[in-house]
């Protein structure tokens, strides 16, 4: 394959690999953190804490959809931004406006549904290792920002429920993300489907660890620093981008091409 030929199947989104997914969890779990600091511990509320990320987030996305090709560290702070928007947007829906976790999660579920079903309708086909023109890249990063609100609302959700918990919350999105992993490995569910099903998986899970890891003790949690909390996260981060491969995406159809 020539030279010009790779760069056409690379995209801009990183191989999905098991470090993908770490790097992800850990991600969510950063965005727990830090969407809780801002909205409660600086006491600026959901909506201005949503005004903030997403301001941030629309920033990342432009600077992603600009770049000629994958750049590790400006992927993984747009990621960052949109569980962040994510945090405060879903605490937003289901406090703020009173339609709670149930009514949010089901409207979260069906913008999910709708992105993914304009993105084919738009593109053609719905990738998720290769994102390589502006369009699809936008309705790529829509797709993860409602996946990722989904996420937050379904971990609060869980964890309210039946007393479980946030570990007992944890437990359960591990559970599921170990069944999505054996249907990767076992049966021919569409790929694609199994990804999202992860992709909006991982933020619950992050959600439950981040609210145990900062919620007060009489509330299950560990009362630790938000703050502190969210800067230990972010440089685990920041060191498991340095340390795990980061290569973009290829159409393994292109990729297999000699």
């Amino acid at each position: 394959m020539t030279r010009a030929e790779l760069h056409e199947a690379a995209g801009k989104a990183p191989a999905v690999t098991l470090g993908f997914w770490i790097i992800k969890v850990l991600a969510t779990t950063f965005g727990e953190t830090a969407g809780d600091t801002v909205s409660m511990s600086l006491n600026l509320g959901y909506l201005v804490g949503t005004a903030i990320f997403l301001t941030v987030l629309l920033v990342l996305v432009t600077a992603q959809i600009l770049a000629k090709r994958f750049h590790p560290f400006v992927y993984w702070a747009t990621i960052v931004a949109s569980t962040t928007a994510g945090t405060t947007m879903a605490d937003y829906a289901t406090r703020s406006l009173g339609i709670g976790y149930p009514g949010g999660s089901i409207l979260l579920l069906t913008l999910v549904i709708a992105s993914l079903w304009a993105w084919r309708l738009a593109v053609g086909r719905i990738e998720t290792d290769t994102v390589n023109t502006p369009k699809a890249e936008v309705f790529y990063w829509i797709t993860i920002t409602f996946s990722q609100t989904l996420g937050t609302a379904l971990g609060d959700w869980t964890a309210g429920t039946g007393g479980l918990g946030y570990l007992g919350a944890a437990l359960i999105f591990v559970v599921m993300l170990g069944a999505v992993a054996a249907l990767y490995a076992w049966s021919g569910v569409s790929r694609i489907i199994l990804f999202w099903i992860a992709f909006i998986l991982t933020r619950p899970l992050g959600a439950a660890v981040g609210d145990f890891l900062d919620k007060p003790l009489d509330h299950g949690g560990l009362a630790l620093s938000r703050p502190v909390a969210s800067a230990v996260l972010a440089a685990a981060i920041v060191v498991l981008i340095l340390v795990l491969p980061q290569r973009p995406g290829q159409h393994p159809t292109r990729a297999s091409t000699s």
